[in-house]
């Protein structure tokens, strides 16, 4: 039985605004570790980044966006940080829009390089 390549195809998609990222991978992990954990500086700490940092990227998104993401608590250290409905909102749609296109690209890669692959094997079997 002939084996099939074990070859995978990666993408990383991210949205911009004016050249400057508003959405993709990191701030989906960014957002749900605030919504896990109900603080950025925790967030933060478990993605090994600085509160500084994490604080960026949410006013940063914030304010390409014209939304408030997420809702601070201040001095209200049982509330913390929550993720506000469109906060919520956004993170969902870009999970599913980020599956959405991962199965595509999947689907693409199988159409173009795996038939490919499967011609130049031929080829190659054939002695050519």
């Amino acid at each position: 039985m002939e084996e099939k390549p074990i070859l995978k195809v990666k993408s990383k998609i991210w949205i911009e605004l004016r050249d400057e990222v508003v959405f993709g991978l990191g701030r989906i992990r960014l957002f749900e570790a605030i919504e896990k954990t109900g603080s950025i500086s925790k967030a933060a700490d478990m993605l090994g980044m600085s509160y500084r940092a994490a604080w960026g990227k949410v006013t940063a998104t914030e304010e390409r966006l014209q939304l408030q993401l997420v809702e601070r608590q201040q001095g209200n250290r049982k509330k913390g940080t929550v993720l506000t409905p469109a906060g919520k909102e956004l993170l969902a749609r870009y999970k599913q829009f980020q599956r959405e296109a991962q199965q595509s690209v999947d689907q693409l890669f199988e159409e173009h390089l795996g038939n490919l692959l499967s011609h130049l094997k031929k080829k190659e079997n054939a002695g050519e």
